[in-house]
């Protein structure tokens, strides 16, 4: 029984480490867009509904969607506490901004849904006025987001258990990730919109704190 809980220690150190952080991340980011809130009307317009801004909040919130799915998924699939308080971690952290895009798109009086294709701001001028297609990751205009998985990538994920859940859940959310992390900067090259600003640069430093953090437990599976 000792030497089980002794084992077990280092690792749920080190996601607890991980919990602490995200949770301070999250502390920021809600002060930067209360923040953002007061100073809005000086510092950028409102966003209209065309604007890159309205977009990355209709596109994140489902690209969000997907990854609250999949962690709610490998907690019902595995044992290991690692992984399980990091689809927590997560789904929290997420689903929480989902929230806050959506009282975004309430609060600039547009809609929560588009007629144009995903991903279709990216086609909006970046900041210093060259063309759209600059300050995307090299991500084109009305294909799908980046990281998104497929269906049959979610079966694969809902019919596996065990170790092998987790190293699909792994990798997904690798890939998922990094494409949260390249709409969040593609975001951040066009706007100025302190809300907008604030949680993608959250999310920047977050999910790239992630993903080294996946990358450890995916090499531990492989």
């Amino acid at each position: 029984m000792t030497d089980s809980t002794t084992s077990a220690s280092p690792a749920l150190s080190r996601s607890r480490l991980i919990v602490v952080g995200a949770l301070l991340v999250l502390v920021a980011i809600v002060g930067g867009v209360i923040i953002g809130r007061v100073t809005a009307t000086v510092a950028a317009p409102t966003p209209t509904e065309s604007s890159a801004e309205a977009g990355f909040a209709r596109d994140m919130q489902v690209h969000h969607g997907q990854a609250v799915e999949m962690s709610l998924l490998i907690r019902d699939r595995s044992d290991d506490p690692e992984i399980r308080l990091l689809a927590l971690d997560i789904a929290t952290a997420q689903a929480q901004q989902q929230g806050q895009m959506f009282a975004w798109l309430a609060m600039w009086g547009l809609p929560q849904t588009s007629t144009e294709p995903e991903m279709e701001w990216l086609s909006r001028p970046v900041i210093d006025g060259s063309a759209g297609h600059d300050g995307h990751g090299g991500h084109t205009p009305g294909e799908p987001m980046p990281g998104v998985a497929t269906f049959e990538q979610m079966k694969e994920l809902e019919n596996a258990t065990g170790v092998e859940a987790e190293r699909i859940f792994l990798e997904l959310m690798i890939a998922h990730h990094q494409g949260g992390v390249e709409m969040a900067e593609a975001v951040l090259a066009r706007s100025t919109q302190p809300q907008v600003t604030t949680l993608a640069n959250g999310m920047v430093m977050l999910q790239s704190k992630e993903l080294d953090y996946m990358a450890e437990l995916l090499a531990d599976r492989s």
